[in-house]
């Protein structure tokens, strides 16, 4: 039997996250196990239910949900979370490399499309709704030769040791690449690092493999 996607559902608006969850517990694939109306029930559920996918609203009373996404992310980071949110401005998009989530839907998404934004970030990857892309992509980012090299092996997946032996440099050096890439790009997340890397086409897939394009 094939393991059901755990997720919970944070929106203020009630008819909202009932609408959601009613449409998501038609899937056999998908299991809602809780419900939050404001970020900070938000951190309560997710420390309590440990789920695997959080599909967060952004503004909510008492915490809003990238703050809420932030902390989630930071104390749990095996639990993805999938913004979904009616706002496309740009300001909205530029916070979620900041935020740790894995990607960021709008409300008026497709039921199939949201399916495979939730299976997405539940795999380790990453979902942008193709509106939102626009105001993703920036000038390359002030990184050196090297802390670009660091960026696409962990764009292709590479843990610390392989790009350490990748680059024949040691894991401790990696360690400190990516600490300086992360404050650099205000992203604290291996997820966001992967976003930003392709969005901004620093790296791309060749065979397979994610390649440093200059």
């Amino acid at each position: 039997m094939t393991e059901k996607i755990r997720v919970i559902i944070v929106d203020d608006h009630p008819l909202v996250r009932k609408g959601c969850s009613a449409l998501l517990k038609l899937e056999d694939s998908i299991e809602i196990v809780g419900e939050a109306a404001d970020g900070e029930e938000a951190i309560e559920k997710s420390r309590d239910l440990q789920p695997d996918v959080v599909l967060m609203d952004i503004t909510m009373p008492v915490m809003d949900g990238f703050e809420a996404t932030a902390k989630i992310t930071h104390h749990w980071p095996d639990i993805k979370v999938l913004i979904l949110s009616m706002h496309d401005e740009a300001e909205y998009a530029q916070k979620l490399r900041k935020s740790g989530a894995s990607g960021y839907a709008l409300k008026s998404i497709s039921i199939n499309a949201l399916l495979t934004a939730i299976n997405s970030v539940y795999q380790g990857g990453t979902y942008v709704s193709p509106e939102i892309l626009p105001h993703l992509i920036n000038p390359p980012p002030p990184l050196t030769d090297r802390e670009i090299d660091v960026l696409c092996d962990i764009f292709d997946g590479l843990t610390d040791k392989e790009i350490a032996r990748d680059l024949e440099i040691s894991v401790r050096t990696v360690e400190t690449h990516k600490q300086n890439i992360k404050r650099k790009l205000g992203i604290h997340t291996t997820a966001g690092l992967t976003l930003y890397a392709f969005k901004n086409g620093i790296c791309s897939f060749k065979n397979g493999l994610g390649t440093f394009t200059k």
